[in-house]
């Protein structure tokens, strides 16, 4: 059987990338072939993984002929597995695509399930993941799958979709898989280079330069309970955020300030969302996208405890200390840095170092994934922590930029300008 696919003017971006496809089962999954047809007229090779239960609603044939490859579909088959043939395909591939994504798959990836191929894959790889949910309205608002949602964007889980509209049930409301040509585009966007920062000269940004430009600023420690009356957190007044917020709001921003429980009020004529945790910064965070620019400026707490106790803990006169079990918090700063369509234009994180400040810095911008790292020394001696001054370096792509030590109100209109150099 012989098939022409015509490629598409947007090729270029697609071209030679390899797309690894889990088709799950649902409805939504007889627009697969059309997924396929797509991907391929814009360049991309696509390797086709059909669940069990997505094989009910299209077939290994119909996707293998369209992909120019074998669908994949079983763990034990002997040929692929003796090379630990799901190992390979989720390490082959430049990103792995889940459409539609039922409950059922959304759950395994977020609870670490592998009892077949696809989960097996998706606990396997370390590549980006992009999830198109697709289900019964009742099923996307059912608590355990928030819940999972909640798990799965912690752990950098991408999501296009899910959209509202009619359903297959006869049911209305959100649920319905994004249609192909949106996956497409969000997989473009996903695969596309990071557009390169370009500066305007300082003489040209002036009073008002950000107006119409909205940015996050997030500010304060975060306080993780242990239990009602103690918390885990990071020594943060929230000065040098709330400083930025205000010199961002005075060049003309429109600015969501998510603060955690800092010493210093927040400064009028900015949008406040008032936080507790790390994980409701997230959410709020998530809330306030899209964003032209996000600043990372919060001392979030990097470690929970896992069950926090609902009543006062009591000492028990055995002279032993409870035991605390921790878990790690949400990475806000990689999550903003990696959220694909929604990533700001600019992401700025911070960095409160007490040694190497500089490597640190370099080393957390590049893993994170942000534009710059505004880092400073915090060592004992310094002032900085808790003090009107700051010494900051500032870390872009370009290498780190030293500042002279200033008051955190000219640290903040300094940074707001070099903001409107790029977004303004």
């Amino acid at each position: 059987m012989a098939m022409c696919l015509t490629r598409n003017a947007k090729g270029d971006m697609m071209n030679g990338k390899r797309i690894l496809l889990v088709i799950g089962g649902g409805i939504a999954a007889m627009k697969a072939p059309q997924l396929i047809r797509l991907l391929r007229a814009e360049g991309a090779a696509v390797t086709p993984v059909l669940t069990q239960a997505g094989a009910q609603f299209t077939t290994a044939m119909t996707v293998s002929v369209l992909a120019g490859e074998a669908a994949q579909a079983g763990l034990w088959d002997i040929a692929s597995e003796a090379e630990i043939g799901h190992i390979q395909l989720s390490r082959n591939a430049d990103l792995v695509v889940v459409a539609p994504a039922t409950a059922d798959l959304l759950a395994k990836m977020a609870h670490g399930l592998a009892d077949d191929l696809a989960s097996t894959l998706l606990l396997a790889t370390d590549k980006r993941v992009l999830v198109a949910p697709a289900m019964n309205v009742r099923m996307w608002h059912h608590p355990a799958t928030q819940r999972n949602l909640r798990t799965l964007r912690d752990d950098g889980i991408l999501f296009v979709g899910p959209e509202d509209g009619d359903m297959a049930c006869g049911e209305f409301g959100t649920g319905r898989m994004s249609e192909p040509e949106a996956i497409v585009a969000a997989i473009r966007e996903e695969l596309a280079p990071p557009a390169p920062l370009k500066l305007l000269p300082e003489s040209q940004v002036r009073s008002g330069a950000l107006a119409g430009r909205h940015v996050i600023v997030t500010s304060g420690p975060t306080h993780e309970p242990i239990d009602p009356v103690r918390y885990i957190a990071n020594r943060s007044s929230g000065a040098q955020g709330t400083a930025i917020a205000a010199a961002l709001r005075d060049m003309g921003a429109r600015v969501s300030f998510v603060t955690g429980p800092a010493e210093v009020a927040p400064p009028e004529g900015v949008t406040v969302i008032r936080v507790q945790t790390a994980r409701q910064m997230r959410d709020a965070v998530e809330a306030a996208l899209p964003a032209d620019a996000a600043v990372m400026a919060a001392a979030v707490a990097d470690w929970r405890i896992k069950n926090s106790w609902a009543k006062k803990m009591k000492k028990d006169g055995s002279g032993k200390p409870p035991s605390l079990e921790m878990t790690e918090n949400p990475d806000i700063l990689a999550w903003v840095s990696q959220a694909g369509a929604r990533r700001p234009r600019l992401v700025v994180g911070f960095a409160a170092e007490t040694n190497d400040v500089v490597a640190h810095a370099t080393d957390k911008r590049l893993r994170k994934g942000c534009d710059w790292i505004v880092a400073n020394d915090v060592s004992e001696g310094t002032g900085i922590m808790g003090g009107s001054e700051n010494a900051v370096t500032v870390i872009t792509e370009d290498g780190p930029e030293e500042w002279p030590r200033m008051a955190k109100n000219a640290v903040a209109r300094k940074l707001a300008q070099k903001i409107a150099g790029v977004i303004g």
